[in-house]
Order: C-alpha cells, then structure tokens, then sequence
C-alpha cells in the first residue's frame, strides 16, 4: 500500500494533469525541469497548480529528479546594500526558472562561512554562490568531495581555477583614482574597508596604489584609514583625515556608503565639497545620484552579476555548457563631487 504522501502527490499531479490538458509526466516535468518544457506549456500547468492548490511533495521531487532545484548563497552580511540587491536579483532569475534560494552570511569569517556552506550542503542544496574568492580551504575540498558546483561572485579572477563573475575591482579602483589625478589633485587619501578576509577590498587598495604610484604621487600611511562598512566609521575617517594639517584635496573610498560618511563629516566639518575635497566612491548606489553633492563613483552592475551567478550555476546542473570566468563591465560616473584642487582650507577657514 503507497504511504499517504506518495498517494497525495500522485493525485495531485493527475489532478493538475486534468486541468492542463497535459500528461502526468508532462506535469512532472514541468514541475521537476522546467527548461525541458515551453513557456508556454509551463504557463499552462502552473495555472493549472494553482487552480488545484497543489504543492509538490519536495522529497519525493528530489528522489525523482535528485536534485531539490535549491541553490545557496553566503553573503559576509545582509547590511551591505550591493549584498541586497544582487540577492534580490539572484532570487528573482531563479524564481524564474523553478529553484529556491537559501541565503546565510558569514559575517566575513572564514570559519562561519565554511560552517554556513556545511549546513546548506546537509539540507541539500544543488550548488552555491560564493562571495570573492577568500575561502577556507576546507571549504573548497568538501564542495569537490561532494560534487556541489559553486561559483564565486562580485570578482573577476581568470588566473584562478575557479569560476568567477564580476568585476576586475583593481582595474576599477585604478580608474577611479586616475580620475581625481587627471584633475590635477596629488594629495589623495584613501579610505577603504577592511581587507582582512576581503579580497575585493585588497584588490581595490592596490588598484588605488597603482594609479597614484605611476603618477608619482606619494600614499603616506597616514592618508589611508581601513573601517568597517558603516556610515559612523566612516565619518570618524573623515574627521580624522579632515584634522591633518597636511590633509588630502581628495579621498577615493572603497564603496559608495564609506563615500558617503566623507561627504557628511566634511560638511559637518564646514568643507565643501568638491571646492574643498573631491570624493569618489565605488559601486553606484541608488543615493549616489541623488544626493548633493551626487557623487562620483565607480558604477558596477550588481543585479547582472548576480543572475549571471545564478545562470551559471543553473546551466551547470543541467548539464549545459556554461563560461567559467565572466567579466562583467564597470564604469565611471563623474557627477558633482570631484573638481581639481582649490587652496586649502582647515575646519572651514581659508589658510
């Protein structure tokens, strides 16, 4: 005698089956790989299901298919604005395609995140979508002894045996702080997030050396504060870099909300910006256009990367052929808060 579950599941498709017009197994299929049936046939049966009410019985659909169509994702945290708009593109391309999305965060340590992806593997997720390319070693041997695909996103690391989409944020870096050199500044700050266990963040600080260093212009130690991704630290950045006698005319920031933090404390300092201080930021936030000054950033497009993740991953499992490193454009946008240097000034008189 089948179990109540295998008889619900079996009534439920025949039951969807009749209101399609289809087969049961066209059903199945539907349910199960819908890349295997036409839109507009998959249109049709998922009319169908929610007509009957029916819900698939997820066990029984991973032993038939024996994948659960549920991907992974660890973030190093849900606070970041680019983590929450690539997830929410992440979520709405595999919605599209039939899979669920399970997201934890590591808090970017190395261990949690290596613990995070153990417990996703154990619950049966298909594959996983990684931040960078900063992981555990662990981690990596237990995704290959389990065959669980993965791809590392928001990097672009064509040199790595690993695949990647994103973008090469030491290039980008570099193009942001050429800008403010072309305008003729030579006493730029820095003022990046944390590098430990961050590899976007490092490859941006090198991108930002690399364009001062060949232009000769000098970094002292001083010039360059790592904080944390909030607005506080970064406006204490800024107090402190603004305090110097020998102040920067121009920090480059290693995302748009350390951007921001310097544009608030060096008006709450009596600087204007760009006559005092020119800022550039990275990522092109929603409120970089909107604020005044709008500001000059590095535009990344995060929502793209982040389906390309999902597509990968997707083709992946079902045997498809996908491209294993995946570049992913950045531009900059100049807008009001750079211009060249001015005389300088210190807490908000002229000297």
């Amino acid at each position: 005698m089948n179990p109540p579950a295998t008889r619900s599941l079996k009534q439920g498709i025949r039951a969807v089956a009749a209101r399609a017009g289809v087969s049961t197994a066209s059903v199945s299929r539907a349910i199960n790989n819908p890349e295997a049936v036409s839109p507009d046939l998959r249109a049709r049966i998922s009319q169908a299901i929610d007509a009957v009410g029916y819900i698939p019985h997820a066990p029984a659909r991973i032993l038939s298919s024996r994948r659960s169509r549920t991907l992974g994702a660890i973030v190093p945290t849900i606070d970041n604005t680019m983590f929450a708009r690539g997830i929410a593109a992440l979520q709405k391309y595999l919605s599209s395609v039939g899979y669920m999305l399970l997201l934890t965060t590591s808090g970017y340590d190395l261990d949690a995140e290596l613990e995070q992806a153990r417990n996703l593997i154990s619950r049966g997720v298909d594959g996983l979508v990684l931040r960078g390319d900063c992981h555990h070693d662990a981690l990596r041997k237990m995704l290959a002894d389990n065959s669980v695909p993965f791809i590392n996103v928001g990097i672009y690391r064509p040199d790595r045996p690993y695949p990647c989409v994103g973008t090469d944020n030491e290039a980008a870096a570099y193009r942001a702080a050429a800008h403010v050199v072309e305008l003729g500044h030579v006493r730029i700050g820095v003022v990046s997030a944390l590098q430990r266990n961050n590899d976007r963040a490092s490859a941006r600080v090198a991108g930002f050396r690399r364009a001062l260093a060949e232009s000769g212009v000098e970094l002292p130690d001083k010039w360059h504060v790592e904080v944390p991704y909030t607005l506080d630290d970064a406006r204490e950045a800024a107090r402190y870099l603004l305090s110097l006698d020998d102040r920067p005319t121009a920090v480059v920031c290693g995302n748009d909300v350390i951007a921001y933090g310097v544009l608030l404390e060096a008006e709450r300092s009596g600087f204007s910006v760009p006559r005092d201080l020119s800022v550039v930021g990275f990522d092109d936030l929603d409120w970089s256009r909107h604020l005044r000054p709008s500001l000059t950033t590095i535009h990344v497009p995060t929502g793209e990367t982040w389906q390309r993740a999902g597509e990968y991953l997707v083709r992946r499992l079902a045997g498809e052929q996908a491209i294993m490193h995946h570049e992913i454009d950045y531009s900059l946008v100049v807008r009001e808060s750079t211009a060249p240097p001015a005389p300088l000034k210190r807490h908000g008189r002229s000297r």
